[in-house]
């Protein structure tokens, strides 16, 4: 054991073990503190000045900002943020916090971990694939189809708030974002690598799969050329998108059966760049995916015509059409990380669990009066209610907020499902993270338990319903959750499986 300690630029004492190489990433060998509570990561090749500067304002301005204000704490299990600075002569590293175990796999591969995973990183490539999920991955690892809309909410949540600060990571991947979906969570990593559009140029164009076309369609241009594009929040917004889309269809928009040239690589130029196309795009079938080309283990997954774009719900279907028709080639019109997050926070309030508890365990409420699982194709069976929420514009005027909540046994109801002017992120007070009331089924029919309510009423009783109380949810009736200003009223839909 050769124990290393040294001191931060900012005067911090750190120790490592240089014998023990933790692993290495594209630019940097990285070793494990002697306490087990952060990494020193140190860059093979020497930085120059700008990517110096860049780095000090990372973990000093950008750092500060983000974590040291409102909310900071809401973000420092969604980064990987690195903390100091180290240097030894000529070389340079950082000191950054060891993930959270969760992103760590605990069983790892199929048949005893055949692939040798287990303690590894969860990189996202063994969750955006159908192949590798299906063939490879240990049932333990997989998660739900809920929690995969989760972590996709917050990596949503991760690149708005880098986006808001100013910055772009340039390299939104499944490599540089690791993933839990046993409980939805996300961690962005490669922090040091972000960029600061005007200032601190990006050190990489990204990686093959979540680069945006305009990138790959300009790279044979100079840096310095003014129409070449560099990675920016535009180009993130492309790679978010790609992301999501691959984390809960697993698999590529733009992969499907269109040759473009004979030439392997000019071939994934075109795909990739100046001529891609949207698998599932509506009146242009031409990049349509070819399921005989597809091995089982891709299966039903692959198949767009079995497993559409559409079976997210119509708030995700506008999103990844925005991304994947509107803005493939006009990064204008891509929408931004705020509107991912907040499509996503309403579609997880219309999922609903699978009566059969098939392995994907949850989908998305299809407006349908008959809705049936669309991976294992049971059908609901009972009454379901859906409650369509409405809010207040001063005094008794309410309107539509165009915004759903599903109801199934042990639902939870929150203080943002009764306030249009309370949303769930880092600006919750921690009164508003508590539940508020809950949904229970008993003899067939449906009730909300008020925990948490102060004036909930029942407008059609036209009487109050005390917290500890609970009001029963019958098709028509109108619940009103709060009379503050911008508390909702709900309006109960039967739907009879």
């Amino acid at each position: 054991m050769a124990i290393v300690r040294l001191q931060t630029l900012d005067g911090r004492t750190v120790e490592y073990d240089d014998a023990k190489l933790l692993g290495q990433g594209g630019m940097k060998d990285v070793y494990l503190g002697a306490d087990k509570s952060y990494v020193v990561a140190w860059y093979r090749d020497k930085l120059d000045h700008a990517g110096q500067e860049r780095l000090k304002a990372i973990v000093g301005s950008y750092r500060e900002g983000i974590q040291s204000r409102e909310g900071g704490d809401y973000w420092r299990d969604l980064y990987c943020w690195p903390s100091s600075i180290v240097q030894d002569g000529q070389r340079i590293g950082v000191v950054a916090p060891v993930y959270g175990q969760n992103f760590f796999f605990k069983h790892g591969s199929v048949q005893g971990d055949v692939l040798g995973i287990k303690g590894k990183e969860k990189e996202g490539k063994w969750f955006a694939s159908a192949s590798n999920r299906a063939k490879y991955l240990a049932a333990e690892e997989k998660g739900t189809w809920l929690s995969y809309l989760q972590v996709a909410l917050s990596i949503s949540r991760s690149v708005r708030r880098l986006h808001a600060a100013g910055l772009a990571h340039s390299d939104l991947s499944y490599k540089n974002v690791l993933v839990d979906p046993l409980t939805g969570k996300a961690c962005i990593i490669d922090i040091d690598g972000l960029v600061v559009p005007g200032k601190y140029p990006p050190d990489v164009v990204g990686t093959p799969d979540f680069i945006a076309p305009e990138v790959i369609a300009t790279q044979h241009l100079a840096k310095t050329h003014p129409a070449r594009k560099l990675p920016s929040t535009a180009t993130d917004r492309h790679a978010l998108a790609v992301l999501i889309y691959m984390y809960l269809f697993y698999r590529h928009p733009l992969r499907g059966g269109k040759v473009h040239d004979m030439d392997a690589t000019k071939d994934e130029e075109l795909t990739m760049g100046s001529k891609a196309l949207f698998v599932e795009h509506p009146t242009d079938a031409s990049n349509r995916v070819k399921p005989a080309d597809l091995k089982p283990a891709q299966l039903p997954w692959g198949d767009p015509a079995k497993m559409p774009h559409t079976i997210a719900g119509p708030l995700l279907t506008d999103l990844f059409r925005r991304s994947f028709i509107d803005g493939l080639h006009n990064p204008a019109l891509r929408p931004t990380a705020a509107d991912w997050e907040t499509a996503l926070v309403r579609t997880i309030d219309m999922v609903q669990p699978c009566s059969a508890k098939c392995d994907m365990g949850w989908y998305v409420f299809d407006n349908s009066t008959k809705p049936k699982c669309p991976y294992c194709g049971t059908a609901y069976r009972g009454q379901l209610p859906v409650l369509n929420l409405y809010s207040s514009r001063g005094g008794t005027d309410f309107k539509s907020d165009n915004h759903r909540l599903m109801v199934w046994d042990g639902q939870s109801l929150f203080p943002w499902h009764a306030n249009r002017l309370l949303f769930p992120n880092e600006h919750l007070k921690p009164e508003h993270r508590r539940r508020a009331g809950y949904f229970q089924k008993h003899q067939g029919d449906w009730y909300l338990v008020n925990e948490n309510l102060p004036t909930m009423h029942d407008a059609d009783a036209r009487q109050d319903v005390p917290i500890g109380k609970n009001v029963r949810l019958k098709d028509g009736a109108r619940i009103l959750l709060g009379r503050e200003e911008g508390g909702r009223l709900i309006h109960v839909q039967l739907v009879t499986g």
